[in-house]
């Protein structure tokens, strides 16, 4: 029950109840959240902070 079966399972969910439009969604949570946590300890900080 590792990461990949999350993925596995979120993957079957929108592919079954055919919720394709969850999809962009949740890609740019991940971007958004992948972002964040490059960005803590960088110099670009306070300028990504701003923007929220």
């Amino acid at each position: 029950m590792g990461k990949m079966s999350i993925i596995k399972e979120l993957w079957d969910f929108l592919k079954i109840r055919k919720k394709w439009w969850l999809l962009p969604l949740i890609i740019v949570l991940l971007l958004l959240g992948i972002i964040l946590i490059f960005t803590e300890s960088s110099a670009l900080a306070p300028f990504i902070y701003t923007l929220f």
